[in-house]
């Protein structure tokens, strides 16, 4: 089939997308952190982390943003990884699994239960002094690495487990976004917050004025990065505001387009018959780019700039997160003290054991009581797999780390060796689980078939 053909052919559904997106992430994910560990244990250890130390500038002699190179994409490059989790969020808010209350309570339960629990286990073993402030680091969950790793199994799991796995996944990330613009900002300026507030109302007046081009939302949104740089307030959260203030409604009526194909497609016919190169017929690029920008326009602005930027997101984002961030060093003589560090432990308990008694804990719960109802093809042994497998913390347990121990070193060392101990060992976990438990379908391709092929 010709190239063409595979573009007007080629369909998939926003969630096979997002799925055949996160899975391939996963992937590509873990084999930067294993290559970040390595360098960081060999002998370009020295040159790795002075080349994260290194700082650029941008902007003019009186007003310019000096960061080191590791700061940029903690701040700047995960500014747009947090737009495309606010963009996510919102359409799961408003058209995706959690637009129906009903449907949504039972992994909105399960997700506050994954993340409240880890927080008090952690609490409870640092419940003093400076390392108490990293409760926040075992709530969070890597959306890519546990579906990526949920995807190996293929048929043997329901397709209805991946999207509870989502759901849960989604609702975690808010609740990182709510507990990073709360608890984990230091210093407040005020001058600058109050000019965030003015650019805040800007890009609200384009939604409510019926604005659908997304330049001007992306200029505001420039500069409402800048202002929550210089407010204290952590800069990524610009990229959560900018989402949900991105319309989600198209310029035009869907159903009024479908019924301007017809016309549209009669009129390319015509001019084509007049001159078949396009090149020199005028009259056939006009009407076939009208098309295009009416194709373009009955599209949400946020889906089309949600589709856009999981790309460059999933693939080049992430990744370079995790060369950036993933490189710990691992001293084998002084495993004693890092298994015992109460940073460590917090950490370890709070993402493998928290995130189990937490999700299936509550999901449990929820059902017994009658206050939701178990979906459709699951059963609890699939719940305890994705509860183990939602212990994988690693992008956003390792940003909050940065965060939460931006000025003890020692103990943001302690805190990343333990996620990626314990996000080994829940993703671990939960894979020999499912595959123990679960069952490939008769008829159907062994687990070899994953979900990114059938998506393919």
């Amino acid at each position: 089939m010709a190239p063409w053909e595979q573009a007007f052919n080629k369909v998939l559904s926003p969630v096979e997308e997002f799925i055949h997106r996160q899975t391939t992430s996963g992937v590509l994910l873990m084999l930067c952190a294993v290559v970040a560990l390595f360098i960081a244990n060999g002998q370009f250890s020295e040159a790795y982390y002075q080349f994260f130390k290194q700082y650029l500038t941008v902007g003019l002699d009186n007003f310019n943003i000096s960061k080191s190179l590791h700061h940029w994409i903690n701040d700047g490059l995960m500014a747009v990884f947090f737009l495309v989790v606010g963009l996510e969020l919102k359409r799961e808010l408003l058209v995706g699994e959690l637009a129906n209350l009903k449907q949504a309570l039972l992994p909105i339960i399960a997700a506050i239960g994954g993340m409240v629990v880890p927080a008090l286990i952690y609490y409870s073993i640092n419940p003093t002094g400076h390392t108490a402030g990293g409760w926040g680091i075992p709530m969070a969950t890597d959306i890519a690495f546990a579906l990526g790793a949920l995807a190996l199994l293929g048929k043997r799991v329901p397709q209805t487990l991946l999207m509870f796995l989502i759901a849960v996944a989604i609702v975690d990330d808010l609740g990182a976004v709510i507990v990073i613009a709360l608890f984990y900002t230091e210093t407040i300026n005020v001058s600058a917050l109050g000019l965030a507030a003015l650019f805040i109302l800007l890009l609200t007046a384009l939604n409510l004025g019926g604005v659908r081009r997304l330049s001007p939302y992306l200029i505001v949104g420039a500069f409402l990065w800048i202002a929550m740089l210089k407010s204290g307030v952590h800069a990524t959260l610009a990229g959560v505001i900018l989402a949900f203030t991105i319309p989600m409604k198209p310029k035009y009526d869907p159903k009024r387009f479908v019924s301007l194909i017809g016309d549209s497609v009669d009129k390319i016919r015509q001019a084509y018959r007049q001159d078949e190169n396009i090149i020199t017929n005028d009259s056939l690029r006009s009407k076939v780019c009208a098309l295009s920008n009416g194709a373009f326009l009955v599209q949400a602005p946020a889906q089309i700039l949600e589709s856009k930027l999981h790309l460059p997101s999933a693939y080049i984002i992430i990744p370079i997160f995790a060369l950036a961030n993933a490189g710990v060093a691992i001293d084998l003589s002084g495993l004693g003290s890092v298994v015992t560090h109460p940073v460590t432990i917090g950490i370890g308990l709070g993402l493998v054991f928290g995130k189990l008694i937490g999700i299936a804990g509550l999901t449990w719960v929820a059902i017994k009581t009658g206050l939701c109802n178990l979906p459709k093809d699951l059963t609890m042994s699939h719940i305890i797999g994705v509860a183990l497998m939602g212990g994988i913390g690693f992008t956003m347990s390792i940003f909050i780390a940065e965060l939460g121990f931006a000025n003890h070193p020692e103990d943001l060392l302690m805190a990343k060796r333990g996620i990626l101990f314990a996000s080994f060992t829940a993703g671990i976990s939960g894979f020999i689980w499912l595959y123990m438990t679960s069952k490939t379908p008769k008829n159907e391709p062994a687990a070899s078939d994953s979900t990114e092929e059938k998506l393919v």
